[in-house]
C-alpha cells in the first residue's frame, strides 16, 4: 500500500541546494540520512519537511505547494509546512519537519526537528461528544476534535472499527494488501486517546430535545454535540434471486471478507453495475484470476459521469485484461449458478456482486425530525436543522456553489466534512467550501477526480488516452465544475487549487484542447 520512493537529489545536509534554485510552489527534492526531503520558498524563507506522504507514501516531491501547504499528488493530503501536521485527509499523521540553515548562497537541512506545541484549544467545549459512524467522516471527526484541544469525552458508534475502506474494493479485495493493512488505527489507538470505541451496538434512536441517543443494548446516553456520520446502504437490484447466500454487495471489510471467502478455481462472477466501485470490484477479481463478467444497462460504462472518451479507455483497459462486458443489458433474475438477462440469455455465474450505488442512510435523522431531502440537510457548517447536531459523509447534504446543494458519495470529501464538523462542534464557525476529490485504480491506472461531475454538459479532452497522459475538464454553461486525469497529478492539483478559488482562466488554461 506505501508507494516506494527513490531516492533522489543531493544530499541537502552536506551539498545542500542554491537558494535561487527554490521555488513557493513545487519543491525541490533532496534527502537527509537516506530518507527524502523536500524544499520550498516561503514568505518566512525556506522551508523543508518530509518527502513522503504518510497515507500511502506518495512522492511529495511531486506535489503542489500553496497557502502554507504541501498537498500529495496521488490522493490530494495536504501537510501544514510549518507543523507537518496533516490538516486535510486522507492522511492522518503529520510528516517531519527538518530546521535549515545558510551559509554561500546555498541552503542547508538540518534536524528534524520538534514542531511547534500547537497548544491549540477549543472555542467552546460541549458537555460530550457523540459521533455515530465509524466510517471516513466519523472515525476523522474524532480524532479531529481530540487534535484540536477537547479534552471531555467522546463516543465513536459504528459497525466496524474504523478500516481504510477504499481498499475493500482494490488492493484487499485484489489480493495485495494484507490484513493488517487495513485497521485505520492500532487496536490501543483510541483508548490512548481516551475515544470510547463502540461496535457491535447500534443507535435506535435520537432525541434531539433531551440531547440524548438510545443504543440497541438498553443504554442511554447524553451528548453536548451529536455527529451523525451515518453513511449510505448499498442498493440491491429487485429482481429474485438478489438474496441468494452467492449475491454480496460491497461496503464493509466483512463484506470483502466474505466474498474473498467464497474464491475458487471454479469461481465464475458477474459483476452487476459499470460504475467506479463496479469496475474496481472487476480488476481486484481480473488480479485473482477470476473469470469476469460485467452487466450493466448503458452502452458505454462511465460515459455519463466522466465522458465517452475516458469511459470507453476504462472499457477498453479492462477488456484488455479479460473482462467481458454485457453491455445495454438489465439483469432479470439471479439463480444458483446463472444470472437472467433481459434479451433471453445467461451467464454462468456462482459469485454475483451487485455495484448499483447506495442510498443514505437518514432513517435515525428523519425518525428525529431532521430536514432531508437525498440526505441530512445541514448549512455550509455541516448544522443540520436541530441544534448541536451536525452531519458528515456520505449521508450530508451541504450547500453547494450553485446555490442548491450536493451530497458526494467519496472517501476523501467525507473525511474532510468530518474534520470541518469538528472544528465546528468546537466553535471555530468554519465554512465547508473543499472541491470534492475522488481517485479510482484499475490494474495499476489511477484516475483523479476533483471537483462535481454533477450535469456537466461538456466535456474538453486533452493529452492522449492511449498512452496514457490525459485531462479532461467538465464545463456547465461554460464553467469548469470538475477535472479528471491519469497521470497529470500535478494538474489535478492545480485544478483543485483553480476550483477552490474559482480562477477559470487557470481552469481553462490547464483544460484547453
Amino acid at each position: 500500500m506505501s508507494e516506494p520512493i527513490k531516492i533522489t537529489g543531493p544530499d541537502l545536509a552536506t551539498e545542500g541546494i542554491p537558494r535561487d534554485a527554490l521555488k513557493s510552489d513545487v519543491p525541490v527534492i533532496g534527502h537527509v540520512d537516506g530518507k527524502p526531503v523536500v524544499v520550498l520558498e516561503t514568505s518566512d524563507g525556506p522551508r523543508a519537511v518530509g518527502g513522503k506522504c504518510t497515507h500511502y507514501g506518495g512522492a511529495l516531491g511531486d506535489g503542489l505547494c500553496v497557502d502554507g501547504e504541501i498537498r500529495c499528488p496521488l490522493h490530494h493530503a495536504a501537510f501544514d509546512l510549518a507543523t507537518g501536521e496533516a490538516v486535510s485527509g486522507p492522511a492522518l499523521n503529520p510528516i517531519p519537519v527538518y530546521d535549515t540553515t545558510q551559509r554561500d548562497g546555498l541552503v542547508f537541512v538540518t534536524g528534524p526537528v520538534e514542531p511547534p506545541d500547537l497548544k491549540v484549544q477549543p472555542f467552546k467545549a460541549p458537555d460530550s461528544v457523540i459521533i455515530v459512524g465509524s466510517g471516513a467522516a466519523g472515525a476523522v471527526a474524532a480524532e479531529a476534535i481530540r487534535r484540536n484541544g477537547y479534552a471531555g469525552p467522546i463516543s465513536l458508534i459504528g459497525e466496524e472499527a474504523p478500516v481504510d475502506r477504499p481498499n475493500v474494493s482494490k488492493d484487499y479485495l485484489a489480493g495485495t494488501a494484507p490484513e493488517e493493512w487495513m485497521p485505520l488505527r492500532s487496536e490501543g489507538f483510541y483508548t490512548d486517546a481516551g475515544i470510547d470505541l463502540i461496535t457491535g451496538e447500534t443507535v435506535t434512536s435520537i432525541d434531539p430535545d433531551g440531547h440524548k441517543v438510545h443504543l440497541s443494548d438498553g443504554r442511554t446516553l447524553s451528548y453536548g454535540a451529536l455527529l451523525l456520520a451515518t453513511g449510505a446502504t448499498p442498493r440491491r437490484l429487485p429482481v429474485p434471486g438478489a438474496d441468494m447466500p452467492h449475491v454480496h454487495c460491497l461496503r464493509t471489510l466483512a463484506d470483502s471478507r466474505n466474498i474473498i471467502a467464497k474464491f475458487d478455481d471454479g469461481t465464475r462472477a458477474v459483476v452487476i453495475g459499470a460504475g467506479f466501485i463496479g469496475l474496481e470490484v472487476a480488476a481486484s477479481l481480473r488480479q485473482r484470476n477470476i473469470d469476469v463478467t460485467v452487466v450493466a444497462p448503458e452502452e458505454t460504462p462511465l460515459g455519463l459521469l466522466v465522458g465517452r472518451e475516458l469511459g470507453q479507455y476504462v472499457v477498453d483497459l479492462h477488456r484488455s485484461h479479460g473482462v467481458k462486458f454485457q453491455l445495454g443489458r438489465r439483469v432479470t433474475a439471479i439463480t444458483e449458478d446463472t444470472v437472467k438477462l433481459d434479451d433471453g440469455t445467461s451467464i454462468n455465474a456462482n459469485l454475483v456482486i451487485m455495484g448499483v450505488g447506495v442510498d443514505p442512510n437518514v432513517a435515525l435523522a428523519e425518525a428525529a425530525g431532521l430536514s432531508i431531502d437525498d440526505g441530512i440537510v445541514v448549512d455550509d457548517r455541516l448544522r443540520t436543522s436541530a441544534p448541536d447536531i451536525w452531519a458528515a459523509g456520505d449521508t450530508a447534504r451541504y450547500p453547494n456553489p450553485d446555490g442548491g446543494h450536493m451530497r458526494v458519495e467519496h472517501w476523501v470529501p467525507a473525511q474532510r466534512q468530518g474534520q470541518t464538523a469538528a472544528r465546528n462542534i468546537l466553535g471555530h464557525d468554519v465554512a465547508f467550501a473543499v472541491p470534492p476529490f475522488f481517485w479510482s485504480e484499475h490494474y495499476g491506472i489511477r484516475i483523479n477526480v476533483v471537483g462535481s461531475l454533477d450535469g456537466w454538459d461538456e466535456n474538453v479532452v486533452s493529452g492522449d488516452t492511449e498512452k496514457p497522459d490525459v485531462l479532461v475538464g467538465y464545463r456547465k454553461e461554460g464553467t469548469t465544475m470538475a477535472v479528471a486525469s491519469i497521470n497529470r497529478d500535478r494538474d489535478n492539483l492545480r485544478a483543485e487549487v483553480a476550483l477552490e478559488t474559482s480562477d477559470e482562466q487557470g481552469l481553462n488554461n490547464l483544460t484547453r484542447e
